[in-house]
This record gives C-alpha cells, sequence and structure tokens, in this order.
C-alpha cells in the first residue's frame, strides 16, 4: 500500500509517540498489559484528571489520543469507530460522554486533547515518577497559576503585610538610634 493511503486512513496524532510500546509489565502477560492501558484510558475518561506512573500515563495518552480523535473524525454513526470505543472504555455510559460531552470540546481544537504534568515528588518515601494526565477543559482548577506574580493572590498581599511592618520596626529602631545621643566612652588610660 502507498504511504499516501495510509495517511488517509490512520488519522496524525498531536503529541509525539515513540515508535516502540514501553514494557509495562504485568504478570498476565501482554493482555494484561491491555487490560490496564484500559482502565487508565477510562478512567481518564471518567474522571477528566488522574495521577499514576509516568510510563503508564504515557503510553495511556496515545490511546486516549488516538481514541478522541477517531470519535471526532468518524461520530457515533461509524460502526468501526464504535467497537474502538467500546474495546478501549470500559463503563459503556462513558461511550456517550465521548460523544456527547468531549467530541464537540475538542472538534475545534488545534492542539493535543491531553496534557501531562510531573507530580511533585514525596519528601520520604520511594521515589516513583508520579504523572498528572489530564484532559483539556475539564471542570477541575488549574493545576500551574498563569500569573505568577500577581499582587492580588494571597500569599503575595500577606508577604507584602509582613515586609511593610518588618520595614516599620526597623525604620523605627533607626530613628530611636538616632534620636537618643551616644555617650561617648573615654577609655580609662
Amino acid at each position: 500500500m502507498n504511504q499516501a493511503d495510509i495517511t488517509k486512513l490512520v488519522s496524525k496524532l498531536r503529541i509525539k509517540v515513540p515508535p516502540t510500546h514501553r514494557r509495562l509489565r504485568n504478570p498476565e502477560g501482554p493482555e494484561g498489559r491491555l487490560n490496564r492501558l484500559r482502565k487508565t484510558v477510562t478512567g481518564l475518561i471518567k474522571y477528566e484528571r488522574i495521577e499514576l506512573n509516568y510510563n503508564r500515563a504515557d503510553e495511556a495518552r496515545q490511546y486516549a489520543e488516538r481514541l478522541i480523535s477517531e470519535a471526532i473524525s468518524h461520530g457515533d454513526c461509524h460502526k468501526p469507530t464504535m467497537e474502538i470505543a467500546d474495546y478501549w472504555l470500559l463503563e459503556k455510559e462513558l461511550v456517550h460522554k465521548l460523544f456527547k460531552v468531549l467530541v464537540p470540546r475538542f472538534e475545534n481544537s488545534s492542539s493535543a486533547f491531553t496534557r501531562m504534568y510531573k507530580a511533585p515528588k514525596p519528601a520520604y518515601g520511594r521515589v516513583i515518577e508520579k504523572t498528572i494526565l489530564e484532559l483539556k477543559g475539564n471542570p477541575y482548577p488549574s493545576l500551574t497559576t498563569r500569573q505568577p506574580n500577581n499582587k492580588l493572590l494571597l500569599q503575595n498581599v500577606l508577604l507584602d503585610a509582613a515586609k511593610y511592618d518588618y520595614r516599620q520596626t526597623k525604620y523605627a529602631e533607626i530613628s530611636e538610634k538616632m534620636s537618643t545621643p551616644e555617650v561617648s566612652k573615654k577609655p580609662d588610660s
């Protein structure tokens, strides 16, 4: 088959996809690996923001992106797309959410449908690289601040007030030292 024909059959993803899949070990083998990825994609569609290990999040992100892009390009009347959605979404009411909520949200999008953020590492214990995987446009508050130097944020207001109080006490100490005459001390000889 010609390369031009393949590009018409498979839509292009908006994220970088490695040439081989990750080795997500599972005692059940490749079938167990796919089952865990199906649970992850189902959780992502259901909750729209999940926290998990980096490797699994990066792998599941590819499948979620493909699922959403196929749903956008073909719609719910396309039988193969419905079969793909039925396979990847373990809870069947999420198929309706995919086509009725997510497709209208992302149909005019020109970028990826998901975001990945590195989660903070714990101060103690086993350090496993955790990641937050979310769908864009979810109802939760943003994980990043758009205006980090906003003077109206509570912590910035409190810090400014503390700095002002500190300066006032220092100015008062300096003015007290200047107003009281220093007693000149003569060395005893």
